[in-house]
C-alpha cells in the first residue's frame, strides 16, 4: 500500500535549514551540513529508501531553489509542486514536475495516483512540510537526527498540533541517527 513519507534531515536542536535561505544559501546558513551523512565514505546516502519512492511532493521554495542543483527531478519519479502560481507541467529528463495550485490535498492525491504502490514521499520546506502535516496527510515520519546545532533557521515540526507517533525504527551510524515514526490516527 502507498504511504505518504515525510523525510528530512534535521539539527539536535530541531532546525531542517538555516537561517537565511536563499540562492547563495539553498539550506541556509550552515545548512548544508544536514545533508553531509549522505555523502561521507562508506554511506549509502538515502539509497536504499529512494528505491520506494514512486512520487514527490515538494514545496515551491524547495522547487526554486532546488532545480539549478538537480538538473532534473530531485528523483527519478514525477514530482508535484506546492504552488500558488498555475503554470504548465515542466518535463524533466527522468519525470515532470507538476504545479498544483488548489493545495495539499491534491497534491498528495495526484502523486498517491503516480506513485502506483510505491511511497509518496514529501520533501519540502518547513512550511510546506507543515501544510501537508497539518492536512493529516502523512502517514510516516522519517527524520535523520544530525549531531550539529543550527542556532536558528526554519523547524521542520514547528507549530503543529498535537499527535501521537509510534516509534518504527531507529539506525545509529557514525554521522546521522535515522528515526522512523509511524503517525498515529
Amino acid at each position: 500500500m502507498t504511504k505518504v513519507v515525510l523525510n528530512g534531515s534535521v539539527s539536535l536542536d530541531g532546525y531542517s535549514a538555516g537561517p537565511n535561505v536563499g540562492e547563495e544559501h539553498p539550506m541556509g546558513e550552515g545548512g548544508e551540513r544536514l545533508h553531509e551523512w549522505m555523502f561521507a565514505e562508506g554511506s549509502d546516502g538515502d539509497a536504499p529508501f529512494a528505491a520506494t519512492v514512486g512520487a514527490v511532493v515538494l514545496g515551491r521554495r524547495t522547487f526554486d531553489l532546488g532545480l539549478k542543483y538537480w538538473q532534473d527531478t530531485p528523483f527519478p519519479v514525477p514530482s508535484f509542486v506546492l504552488t500558488h502560481e498555475s503554470r504548465p507541467p515542466l518535463e524533466m529528463k527522468s519525470a515532470a514536475f507538476t504545479f498544483v495550485t488548489d493545495g495539499p490535498k491534491s497534491a498528495v492525491a495526484q502523486a498517491r495516483a503516480a506513485a502506483g504502490d510505491r511511497d509518496v514521499l514529501v520533501m519540502a520546506s518547513a512550511n510546506a512540510a507543515q501544510h501537508v502535516l497539518r492536512a493529516g496527510l502523512v502517514d510516516e515520519i522519517r527524520l535523520q537526527l544530525v549531531p550539529v546545532f543550527l542556532g536558528a533557521g526554519a523547524r521542520l515540526l514547528d507549530g503543529l498540533p498535537a499527535g501521537e507517533l509510534e516509534r518504527v525504527e531507529v539506525t545509529e551510524t557514525d554521522d546521522v541517527l535515522h528515526l522512523r515514526f509511524r503517525v498515529r490516527r
